[in-house]
């Protein structure tokens, strides 16, 4: 529920009290006494969904820009004409979205001071670029909880649908910005923690910190995690909801990532670098589509008929540039899944020819199988196998491991180092 409140301009009283009469709702009117140029304030209680066509009745019955017009959150309204108004707009289908004056407002909100902004996330980007290095998981959430990667992103969107084009440039100054800063923020302590030798990993131990690598290989399941962030973020901004836990999900997506590739500068390895920047810009852009489009599928359109064909006209041409760049940079994605696959199919045929020829040897229980990969960080592929096998006391498996090689040699279609490992066991009676 609303509040709204409108000064009215002399003259305009009749045609303001008239449109509020048509739409049926409630209203209050008291005289304003402070100016001239305004004769009266109108209060008006409204259901959330019903603000944006009262407020185009009244632009419609006079009212401009000009005129102060306030939108406050009501906690309670105990009116009979009010909950028939609120029952009406309840059955339409968009009843839970703001305003098109209050998406701006808390466009704009979410979009902070440059300073701030700048500050918070430098903060975040080195927290999450020690969460990275120290390999946990709860200091690289605590960095996503405070970065301001949401306003931006939603500001750009939001400026594209409803035609304000200080807002859009605002958004994607912002946005280029944070990544800036982010990447270089965590290449600068990333240096700083490896020349400063508090921490001793060499270059090649980096890409086998599990907090990095799941950043340096994405696949399409990362792109389907920016797209479902980007759409819950304009769900909420568009609901009015609390933006706060989206926000947590948009810095999944980004800051992350952000921090891998600052780690793969400061450490020389520009693969590490290429991967997870791939995936931190796959995931900003999918983040705009998805937002962009939500929100114009929602219904929001520039408050100006006459720019609306325009406006549609600019936000395609965004879209598609966003879809083919999107298009463009998942063909590492593809390839990356593909392999992910790939290697699925080889480790599953691998097993197999490991127990077929072990389960031949009356003697031999295979206790665990492990195939390695190399220090490739994209597109590898499986380079050993370490077979564990459990024999009893005294018993002689011989060959085992030759006929192993062989087999699994010819599964993969090239050599393959193949360890076999023998555990005694021994069954109590």
């Amino acid at each position: 529920m609303r509040l709204v409140q409108v000064t009215i301009p002399a003259g305009k009283r009749e045609a303001v009290l008239a449109a509020l009469d048509d739409e049926g709702v409630d209203y209050v009117v008291t005289e304003e006494t402070s100016s001239r140029e305004y004769t009266d304030v109108v209060y008006v209680p409204l259901p959330t969904a019903a603000v944006e066509p009262v407020l185009e009745q009244l632009r419609d019955a006079g009212l401009d820009d000009e005129a102060y017009t306030v939108v406050l959150d009501a906690s309670t309204v105990v009116s009979r004409q009010f909950e028939a108004l609120q029952d009406r707009y309840e059955e339409e289908e968009d009843s839970d979205r703001i305003a098109r004056e209050e998406l701006r407002s808390r466009a704009a909100d979410l979009a902070p001071s440059t300073r701030i902004y700048v500050v918070m996330t430098i903060i975040s980007a080195v927290i999450a670029t020690a969460g990275l290095l120290l390999d946990s998981p709860a200091v690289v959430v605590g960095s996503m909880v405070i970065a301001p990667l949401i306003g931006p992103a939603m500001a750009a969107s939001v400026g594209t649908v409803i035609d304000d084009q200080e807002l859009f440039e605002r958004g994607v100054v912002l946005q280029v910005w944070g990544m800036g800063i982010a990447v270089l923020s965590a290449a600068a302590f990333a240096a700083l923690v490896r020349y400063a030798h508090l921490v001793s990993f060499a270059p090649p131990e980096i890409t086998a910190i599990p907090e990095v690598r799941e950043r340096l290989a994405p696949d399409f399941l990362s792109l389907a995690v920016a797209l479902g962030a980007g759409v819950a973020g304009a769900l909420s901004l568009a609901s009015g909801v609390s933006s706060a836990i989206v926000g947590v999900m948009i810095a999944v997506a980004l800051i992350p990532p952000a921090a891998t590739v600052g780690i793969g500068l400061a450490w020389g390895l520009p693969m590490v670098s290429l991967g997870s920047g791939v995936l931190a810009l796959v995931n900003l852009l999918s983040i705009n589509l998805a937002a962009l489009t939500v929100l114009w599928y929602t219904g929001y359109r520039p408050d100006r008929w006459f720019r609306l064909d325009e406006v549609r006209s600019v936000t395609l041409k965004r879209v598609v540039a966003l879809g083919v760049a999107i298009a463009l940079l998942s063909v590492f994605l593809g390839g990356v899944t593909y392999d992910s696959f790939e290697n699925s199919e080889t480790e599953d045929a691998l097993r197999d020819d490991v127990a077929a020829v072990v389960d031949a040897e009356a003697e031999a229980t295979i206790l665990e199988t492990d195939i390695q990969y190399g220090d490739s960080i994209v597109l590898r592929e499986p380079d050993s196998v370490v077979v564990t096998v459990g024999v009893p006391p005294g018993a002689n498996v011989s060959g085992l491991a030759t006929r192993l090689d062989r087999r699994l040699d010819r599964t993969a279609g090239r050599d393959i180092d193949t360890q076999v490992r023998y555990v005694t066991t021994e069954r109590a009676a």
